[in-house]
Order: C-alpha cells, then sequence, then structure tokens
C-alpha cells in the first residue's frame, strides 16, 4: 500500500488514527502491530510470515542471551540472531545475482519482499544494542513487534533504531504536546505528499518521455540527468517526510532522513545530508567497529571502500550498484587526500573554492544518479557519455521535428523543473521561517501561522487528491530495495 494512494490517504489511516487513539494506554502497541500488518499484507500477503518468523526467532534469541549472558553460549546466540536476518536478506535479495555472477548457474527468479532492507537492518540494530547493553531487551513480544512492523516507516525508512522511539512505545504518548505533535505531523506528511505526487511524479514523467526519445541532443541530456537526481530526490524525501508525519500523528520522533544535499560543498558532507539514517547505520554498526579512521592509511582505505560495497549492495544485487556504490568510495578518498594537500597551502579565495566545490558535487552527484537509475551498466554509460557530447544516444544532427519535440518537452516541463531546483534549497523554508518570525512579533499573527498551516496542508491533500484521481504514474522508486 502507498502513502500516496486514495486507500491509504481516505480509508487506512482515518481509520488506523481511530483506533490507535481510542484504544487504553497498554493496547495501542497491539493496535499498531495490527494494522501495520495489515498494511503490509495489502502488497505482500505472503511474505508477512517471514517477517513475523524473523521477529519471533530474533526475540526467543536475544531471550537466550539474556538468559545466559554470562557464558560462552551467550555470544553464540547473538552472532545467531543478527546473521539469521542477513542470510534471510542475502536469499531473497543477492542469491540469484551471486550464483549468476560466481557460478553462471541460471536460477529461478526469487521475489523480493518489500522492506526487507529496511526492516532487517532495524532488526539487527536492535540485537547489536541489545547485547551490548545499549538499550534493555524489551520483554513484551508484542511491542517488540511494533517496533519492527511500525508502518509508517516499514517499507521504507527511515531506519529508526529502538532507542529512538523506546520511551513512547513503553511509556505512551505525552498527552500534554499531542495535539501540537499531532498538528506538525499532518503537515509534514502534506509536504512529503506534495513533493511525491506533484514533483517526484510529474518529474518522473518527464524523465520517462525523454527516455522514450532514444536520441537526445546535449542541452536534453543534462536536462534529462538534472531530472533523474530531482526525481530521486523528491520521491524518497518525500516518502520519509510523509514518514516522520505519520510518526508525528501517532506520537513518535523519528530521525530526519533528508537535510538539503544538493547543496553540499564536498561529497562527504552529501552523504551527511543524503539517506542520513542509512549511513549512520553504516558508521555505528560496520565503519567504527572496523576501527574508522582510527587506523592506518592503508586500512582506512580499505575500511571505505567495505562500507561503500556494501552500501551500493543494499541498494540492490546488480554491478550498477556496486559500481555506485565504490564510486562514492574513490571520491571519498580523493576527498580526503586532496583536503590535506590544499589545507597546506591555500590557491584560491574561500568564495572561488567554495564555488568550485559546489559544482564538482553536483556534477559527481548527476553522474551517480545516472548509474543508480539504470538497469545495466552499458545504459549508464550511454547517459553518462551523453553529457559529454561523445555517446551513441547523441543526436549529432538533430533534425528541425526532433528540435521541435525537445523543445517542446523542456518547455512543457520547465516550470515544475524549476520548482524541483528551488525546492531542493533552503529557500522556501527559509522564506516560510521568516515570515512565521515577522507574524510572531504580534498576538494576532501567533493565532494566523496555525491557521495558515491548516490551509497550506488541506490545498495540498486536495491538488494531491485530484492528481492520484486524475493520473495513473505513481511509482515509487524505493520499494525496490
Amino acid at each position: 500500500m502507498l502513502f500516496s494512494s486514495i486507500t491509504f490517504l481516505y480509508f487506512f489511516l482515518p481509520a488506523t488514527i481511530f483506533l490507535y487513539f481510542v484504544s487504553p494506554q497498554k493496547g495501542r502497541n497491539f493496535v499498531l502491530f495490527v494494522v501495520s500488518l495489515l498494511f503490509y499484507a495489502w502488497g505482500e500477503p505472503v511474505y508477512v510470515l517471514l517477517m513475523l518468523v524473523q521477529i519471533v526467532v530474533s526475540y526467543v534469541l536475544l531471550w537466550l542471551v539474556d538468559r545466559f549472558r554470562e557464558r560462552r553460549a551467550a555470544r553464540i546466540v547473538y552472532i545467531l540472531s543478527v546473521l539469521l536476518p542477513f542470510m534471510a536478506l542475502f536469499y531473497f535479495k543477492y542469491f540469484n545475482f551471486f550464483m549468476n555472477m560466481v557460478f553462471e548457474w541460471k536460477t529461478k527468479t526469487i521475489a523480493l519482499p518489500i522492506g526487507i532492507s529496511f526492516y532487517t537492518f532495524q532488526i539487527v540494530s536492535y540485537c547489536v544494542d541489545v547485547y551490548h547493553k545499549r538499550v534493555e531487551r524489551q520483554k513484551n513480544i508484542v511491542t517488540y513487534a511494533a517496533y519492527v512492523t511500525l508502518f509508517p516507516q516499514l517499507v521504507a525508512g527511515p531506519i529508526v533504531r529502538y532507542s529512538e522511539i523506546e520511551q513512547t512505545l513503553t511509556q505512551g504518548i505525552d498527552f500534554s504536546d499531542v495535539r501540537e505533535h499531532f498538528g506538525s505531523g499532518i503537515v509534514r506528511f502534506a509536504a512529503g505528499l506534495g513533493k511525491k505526487v506533484l514533483i517526484a511524479n510529474v518529474i518522473g514523467e518527464f524523465v520517462a518521455e525523454i527516455a522514450a526519445l532514444g536520441q537526445r541532443n546535449l542541452l536534453l541530456s543534462w536536462v534529462y540527468a538534472v531530472a533523474v537526481a530531482l526525481q530521486i530526490y523528491f520521491d524518497f524525501s518525500g516518502y520519509s517526510d510523509m514518514a516522520i508525519g505519520l510518526g508525528g500523528m501517532l506520537g513518535f520522533h523519528f530521525p530526519e532522513n533528508f537535510r538539503y544535499p544538493f547543496i553540499s560543498r564536498s561529497v562527504s558532507e552529501f552523504w551527511r545530508r543524503w539517506h542520513i539514517t542509512l549511513g549512520a547505520w553504516f558508521r555505528d554498526y560496520v565503519y567504527i567497529p572496523m576501527g574508522g579512521s582510527r587506523v592506518c592509511a592503508s586500512r582506512w582505505i580499505g575500511n571505505v571502500l567495505v562500507v561503500w560495497l556494501f552500501t551500493g549492495l543494499w541498494h540492490g544485487a546488480g554491478w550498477n550498484f556496486i559500481v555506485w556504490g565504490l564510486m562514492f568510495a574513490v571520491f571519498l578518498v580523493f576527498e580526503k587526500y586532496i583536503n590535506k594537500i590544499y589545507n597546506r597551502k591555500r590557491f584560491l579565495p574561500e568564495m572561488v573554492l567554495n564555488g568550485i566545490r559546489h559544482v564538482y558535487v553536483v556534477i559527481v552527484v548527476l553522474v551517480s544518479f545516472l548509474v543508480f537509475h539504470n538497469d545495466s551498466l552499458s545504459g549508464a554509460l550511454a547517459d553518462i557519455q551523453a553529457l559529454f557530447f561523445c555517446g551513441s544516444r547523441i543526436a549529432r544532427d538533430v533534425g528541425d521535428a526532433q528540435t521541435a519535440v525537445f523543445s517542446y518537452l523542456v518547455r512543457n516541463r520547465v516550470v515544475i523543473l524549476c520548482a524541483g531546483l528551488l525546492g531542493a534549497t533552503p529557500i522556501p523554508m527559509g522564506l516560510w521561517t521568516r515570515l512565521r518570525e515577522w507574524m510572531q512579533t504580534s498576538e494576532a499573527g501567533d493565532r494566523v501561522i496555525p491557521v495558515m498551516r491548516g490551509i497550506l496542508a488541506t490545498g495540498l491533500l486536495v491538488l494531491c487528491t485530484a492528481y492520484l484521481i486524475d493520473g495513473s504514474f505513481n511509482p515509487f522508486l524505493y520499494f525496490r530495495f
């Protein structure tokens, strides 16, 4: 079930909110668990059993860890609690790829359970944290199951750790601030829905139109690369905003997943702003345990390569994802050593350097998303070649008719592309913040601001509903992960 669907917006969500708040405090985790199972089973009626089995197995194994904590058996059971979820993930997501790659065996296609990459990481992080006593083991299996299956972030993140929502799960909602958080949650959800339906979907249609042309000139190749990057960003960040908003409505505080990544001035900064919860997970559970940066140079480079190999594979079983991940590893190592050299002797004024850095990051990101977006390396290579006017897809001698088509496509979508470019920066939020601060200088302004937020959220909901009823293009890219 998609958040951006009529079924979810007008049937599932209102029913869930009603059942959740009319239930007694002790019964709310059970309500969350049941509705989350229904949400998941709507699209995966079979693989909901896989998720339930993983919940029960990890719960039992951690019970055994607590039971035998002072014995060697506890470590063996702990290792099992971490390995078993990864084994399930490997089988469903990577088995076919590795059999074909290593042994050249053609195996039967295995359907990928929706969201398995996300809930596997949540189970594993919980097992690691319990073993290392960062959190206490949850003795109530329904509460633990509610954590793993929590529908707002079940199938597409953000990756939420147990410690981040433990208080709400175990102590319940603080009703003194429910009204404020519920209202903020609605606004955040509406903003995310607008990102997904009004921007990502429309730009996605544009991307499909350009791809269908086959040939494209240099200008359209760069417009295509920008459109691909914006579609991926608004698709995923919009879904994350909806998840955070839904969590707020139910009293949960989910971590941020995006902070305007396209304004970054380095690749490392970009990854501190993009898919933040995934980067933090690999940092805390892979990179730091391997030694992080507190090792010799060769080992540090190895750590970076391993982390980014896993990051690429996490996104999908394909050579394009492996290349995509390792490409970022190379740039991160490159930046590290370039910064060391530059800090010894500065060659350029800071303002000029910042501009060069920003252009460099934009080019790297656009190229990387062409690799990410394609199903094959050959397709990605052709798209990258097209950016530099040397690929087979370039129309070197574009006829008048094709030129007219190119011009029409760009003119037809220029408004939404400009809206996407502007929306990917902090400018809209900065303008809203200034307006709110100015209005709060008067008593009347304090009363007007909630009304304005309500009108904005309602308007976005109406517009998105009209688009969903009228349109049929409503994919979600991260469901394949």
